[in-house]
């Protein structure tokens, strides 16, 4: 008796070129890995674009604090030049360690 071709195909056979054909020839294997690609690939975008809104967010921050630190720094270096100041330092020395100028008989001059 001579087989058709219907015949000899056994289901699972019949079953793998069904798939086979599927989505324009390719194979199921071949779709569960695209797939797979596909959400790893979104997985990996998702974290990157977290990651990219948190450090611009500390960027933000840090760049705040460094004009705050720079606008302190400007101030206590007005403040340093405003008592290191000759006239600042005289009164001072006049007001709280009461020094004077002192006068041509408090003089003593010694000899090298």
């Amino acid at each position: 008796m001579v087989k058709t071709q219907t015949q000899e195909q056994s289901p699972l056979h019949r079953l793998h070129r069904f798939t086979a054909r599927l989505f324009f020839g390719a194979s199921l294997v071949s779709i569960f890995v695209m797939f797979c690609a596909v959400l790893v690939t979104a997985f990996v975008i998702t974290t990157t674009t977290h990651q990219t809104r948190d450090q611009y967010r500390r960027l933000q921050r840090l760049e705040r604090e460094q004009d705050e630190l720079q606008a302190n720094w400007t101030r206590l270096r007005l403040e340093e030049g405003t008592h290191s100041s000759p006239s600042r330092i005289e009164v001072e020395a006049r007001n709280r360690l009461m020094m004077h100028v002192p006068q041509t008989r408090e003089l003593e001059v010694l000899a090298p």
